[in-house]
Order: C-alpha cells, then sequence, then structure tokens
C-alpha cells in the first residue's frame, strides 16, 4: 500500500478526533482557562523547587520547568509523583516518568521551534516540510540534552553522539509521531495568528508524553537507558551536607 493512501486512511479513522478537540482547541474560554492552570503550575512548581528541593541538578530544575510549561497541570503531577526528592520510594515507573521528561523537554522545544518557525512564521504549504524540519529539530534538541551533560562528564562527542542515539532514538521517534501527527490531524491548516494553531501544539506535545512513557519505561527496565537518578538520594547528601556543616 502507497504511503500517502495509508496515511489518508489513518486521517479518515482519525477524523472523529479532530471533529472533537477542534472547537475546544479554539475555544478562547477554555484556552484562557487552560493559561491560567499552566501559569499556577508553574508557580508552584518553582516554589516547590525553591522551597523544598534544591538539591535537585540545575538540568533536571530546567527539564520540570519546561515539562510543566508544556503540560500544565499534567506535568506538575508528573513532577510530584516522580521528580521531587521527598518521593517515598523510587520505581521503574517512576524513574520511566523522569526518563520521558528528560526527552520531553529537549523534543517538546525542537517541536515548537519547527511549527512555529515552519508552519508560522514561514507560513509553509508543504506538510512533508513541516514534518521533516520538525523531527529534525525534535531530534536535534533531544540529542543535545544527552550529548551536551554527557561531554560536559568528560566523555567524547563520538562516544555521547552514540550513546544519544542507542538510547534517546527509539522515545524521540515515537513521541514525535505521536506528536507532530496530532497536530497536523487537528490543526494543519491553521495560522500561527488562530488559537488553534497554539492550542493544538501545546495539546500534541501532551499527547506525544503520553505515548512515549511506555517505550521509556520499557528502554529503562530492558537497561539500555540508566533513567535519572533517584531525587529522594539527592535530598538525602544534602540533609547529610547541611547535618555536617551544622557540626
Amino acid at each position: 500500500m502507497p504511503l500517502q493512501e495509508l496515511l489518508t486512511q489513518i486521517e479518515h479513522a482519525l477524523a472523529p478526533v479532530r471533529h472533537v478537540m477542534k472547537p475546544i482547541l479554539s475555544d478562547p474560554l477554555v484556552m484562557g482557562v487552560w493559561a491560567l492552570f499552566v501559569v499556577a503550575s508553574v508557580g508552584t512548581l518553582l516554589w516547590d523547587i525553591r522551597e523544598r528541593n534544591q538539591a535537585l541538578p540545575s538540568l533536571m530544575k530546567g527539564v520540570w520547568t519546561l515539562v510543566v510549561l508544556y503540560s500544565g497541570p499534567f506535568g506538575l503531577a508528573v513532577y510530584w509523583y516522580s521528580g521531587r526528592t521527598q518521593i517515598s520510594t523510587d520505581s521503574l515507573w517512576r524513574r520511566g516518568f523522569r526518563s520521558t521528561a528528560h526527552c520531553y523537554s529537549g523534543c517538546g522545544a525542537g517541536e515548537v521551534l519547527g511549527f512555529v518557525l515552519l508552519a508560522g512564521l514561514l507560513a509553509l504549504q508543504s506538510t512533508l516540510v513541516i514534518t521533516a524540519g520538525t523531527f529534525a529539530l525534535a531530534y536535534l534538541f533531544g540529542y543535545a540534552l544527552t550529548v551536551g551533560p554527557l561531554m560536559q562528564e568528560g566523555v567524547g562527542f563520538g562516544e555521547a553522539m552514540l550513546d544519544a542515539l542507542y538510547s534517546e532514538t527509539p522515545s524521540i521517534t515515537i513521541m514525535e509521531i505521536a506528536a507532530i501527527g496530532t497536530d497536523l490531524l487537528i490543526a494543519s491548516q491553521a495560522h500561527i495568528s488562530d488559537l488553534l494553531f497554539w492550542g493544538a501544539l501545546a495539546f500534541s506535545l501532551s499527547v506525544g508524553f503520553v505515548f512515549a512513557y511506555p517505550v521509556n519505561a520499557a528502554l529503562v527496565y530492558f537497561g539500555v537507558k540508566e533513567g535519572m537518578k533517584n531525587p529522594a538520594e539527592m535530598g538525602q547528601s544534602q540533609s547529610t551536607e547541611q547535618a555536617q556543616a551544622a557540626d
């Protein structure tokens, strides 16, 4: 079956999703309420990090900020469950969430930049060009978020890049197929000045996270990815250092 025919069949099958989501994501009241939720969620996150979770590495503070900025209360719930030093015990599911959040923060930035630049500012009409360009930026940002920290630890660029290709490609691919596909399904004809353009972009990011989570959990389970460090251990280390300093 030709690829174009397959894509057309998929689009027809998912048409009910488009019919339901388009009016919701283009409603000023709905999107205004969502914006308030995002602002409140980001504020809560920043307060919690400042008051209770200074032990988190700077990289993860940035990761969680982007996750909550993209996904509002959903992102905050993921942080609360898996990213705080106060979690009771660690688990595969929490490690999967942290790994997905790490991937999501970089890939999300690439997706936002891709759609805003290609579909928005440049107003390109070619779905293929928009898709390919956004995929490329998502891979670039996603890999950079792995390669950069590894090189800071003294790993050579070649080795760091191979590690990123091996560990990140499956999750980035699934995440972006789901996210970019959702955005194009709902808002392929929307202009950057349309509320639907931004609403579909925000919604598609969270869809990408949901689809990428089981992939990341599986990669952690099989040892392909280590998963991000247990934040509770960071909190314990900080408490020990504070106690020693007090003595």
